[in-house]
């Protein structure tokens, strides 16, 4: 792909690139995702290629919205960076080879967002409850600021509760909670499943495979 340059980190460091436009001025639902443990296979603060595996059947999920031209978002806690284990370099690098990845299956990403914050972080990025980190909704909300996004119709997916407790905060319609290789992803199946609601859907998915499905409410599916 050849993204746009529309790529800042600003004054919080939270990096927000928009990689495709969304045709179309008018806010439609759109489809938001994290990364580790959904797009890419869980590893600890990763950050390098080798270590990268694409999760088998994501690259449907997010085909099948690009056909339905809903917007695609990563939203990510990149904690490490935050830490020093490894910087924007490096996720950058990482970024390039999972838009490749992707590309070779004919699934793309509108945007991504990224917060280095973390409690235990360094200097400006050490941060006991940063807005833009999940389960904060910061990294949600700007989206409306860079794409036509109607959060009250999106959905997200996310392997641990923190991701479902953003989505609610932001108002989102619904999510989908995806069994991962995080340890804490199956504690917080029953935790996700308990913020259901009259306005606010969450639906369990064991296997990426099954995404699409999953997101059936969204996807017209």
């Amino acid at each position: 792909m050849n993204p746009q340059a529309d790529l800042h980190a600003g004054e919080d460091d939270i990096w927000v690139q928009v990689v495709n436009r969304t045709p179309g001025p008018y806010p439609r639902p759109a489809l938001f995702l994290d990364r580790d443990g959904v797009i890419v296979e869980e590893a600890p603060y990763l950050h390098r290629i080798v270590d990268a595996r694409l999760r088998p059947g994501v690259a449907d999920a997010i085909a099948a919205a690009n056909a339905r031209a809903l917007p695609v978002v990563v939203v990510t806690n990149q904690g490490g960076i935050g830490l020093g284990k490894y910087d924007w370099d490096a996720f950058a690098r990482l970024q390039d080879w999972m838009w490749e990845q992707l590309a070779a299956r004919d699934a793309f990403v509108n945007a991504i967002l990224a917060c280095p914050h973390h409690p235990e972080g360094k200097g400006l990025l050490r941060a006991s409850d940063h807005p833009d980190r999940k389960p904060n909704p910061g990294m949600l909300l700007r989206t409306r600021d860079i794409l036509p996004i109607d959060l009250g119709r999106s959905w997200m997916v996310g392997d641990r509760d923190i991701d479902v407790i953003a989505a609610r905060k932001a108002g989102l319609a619904g999510a989908v909670h995806l069994l991962s290789g995080n340890e804490k992803s199956p504690e917080g199946r029953k935790a996700s499943l308990a913020m259901a609601g009259p306005d606010f859907r969450v639906v369990g998915c064991d296997d990426a495979a099954a995404l699409v499905q999953a997101l059936a409410p969204l996807l017209g599916a």
